[in-house]
């Protein structure tokens, strides 16, 4: 099979790429770097089932043709994190909803439509007051003191937009929301706060934690997640549809915080940052992101491999292996 990763040098990206290599199958990856990471995929270089380029979606040369010889694409370009979604709100629109339709245009185009897989996320739900956040709910999006607006209205617009392609062209398309997606390759650079809790821990410095953490999220593995990526990528009966993916475990930002401390035996303390100071006085907190799974559930076989604490205990691990090389990896 061949396939097709936008953003493919990234956390989730190159994850997807190492799973379908192992496979057996064709993989050629296109990213700016912006977020992405060459390092990420360097080990890949290798392998003569495996390609890379370096473009940006917006106006890559190379699209319309890997477009159409690919069997399966996976849609992960993308700009993320929380400290760069709020420090270039203008490339989060232009990034995430043109490139999409970029994208959704030449599969449109293509003799054969490959099967598209689209990279959703939680963010849809925006401020919905409910600990059940399923896939039919009602979304709630508040304008003011919402400095994440922009980014959770993208990709809403992406389901949206793959929507309406997929029912006019008749496209395959897999819409999955993800959830907190933590494992190996993730940076902390762009505020996500597992590999900054591990790099702090391992350091013995304070771990930040902003407010009070009692915010509540739900971290899946991201080696769980590429399973469930592919799972519904196979299942005609969950295409066209938004489908949660992660992890309904959930846990608080302050018990996480602990929990990293005590895995790792560190003698760091918590230090509490007001969340003005560190995202900026419009930033809105958003107190939980718990997955309902049942839809993915009833159409995939997936299950969990990965617990938080084997997902931290193997965390921990490579970052020791990075410190004592004399290299990070977050």
């Amino acid at each position: 099979m061949n396939i097709f990763i936008t953003g493919g040098a990234g956390f989730i990206g190159s994850h997807l790429a190492e799973y379908h290599l192992n496979r057996g199958d064709n993989v050629v990856i296109v990213d700016d770097l912006s977020t992405g990471n060459e390092q990420n995929v360097t080990p890949f270089l290798k392998d003569s089932r495996y390609r890379f380029e370096k473009g940006d979606i917006l106006t890559w040369e190379g699209m319309e043709q890997e477009i159409a010889v690919a069997d399966r694409i996976y849609h992960m370009a993308a700009v993320v994190g929380m400290f760069r979604v709020l420090q270039q709100p203008v490339e989060v629109t232009r990034v995430n909803v043109q490139g999409t339709e970029r994208l959704l245009e030449y599969i449109a185009r293509a003799k054969n439509h490959p099967m598209l897989v689209l990279a959703s996320s939680s963010s849809v739900y925006g401020h919905v007051h409910t600990s059940e956040l399923r896939e039919g709910i009602e979304l709630v999006f508040p304008i003011e003191n919402n400095a994440l607006l922009g980014y959770a209205l993208s990709k809403l617009t992406n389901e949206i937009q793959a929507t309406a392609y997929g029912q006019a062209h008749g496209m395959s398309i897999a819409i999955p929301r993800l959830f907190n997606a933590v494992g190996p390759r993730q940076s902390g650079n762009y505020g996500f706060v597992l590999p900054r809790f591990i790099k702090q821990a391992i350091s013995g410095i304070p771990l930040t934690v902003f407010g009070d953490g009692s915010q509540t999220r739900s971290f899946c593995d991201v080696r769980d997640t590429v399973v469930a990526l592919d799972l519904l990528a196979g299942n005609p009966a969950g295409w066209g549809q938004p489908v949660n993916v992660g992890n309904s475990h959930e846990i608080s930002i302050l018990d996480l915080a602990k929990l990293v401390i005590k895995r790792a035996g560190s003698s760091s303390s918590i230090e509490f940052v007001p969340f003005e100071k560190g995202y900026g006085k419009h930033f809105g907190q958003i107190l939980q992101r718990q997955p309902v799974l049942e839809k993915l559930q009833h159409l995939t076989s997936f299950q969990h491999a990965w617990t938080l604490e084997r997902t931290i205990d193997d965390l921990l691990k490579r970052e020791r292996s990075q410190v004592d090389s004399g290299a990070s990896v977050a």
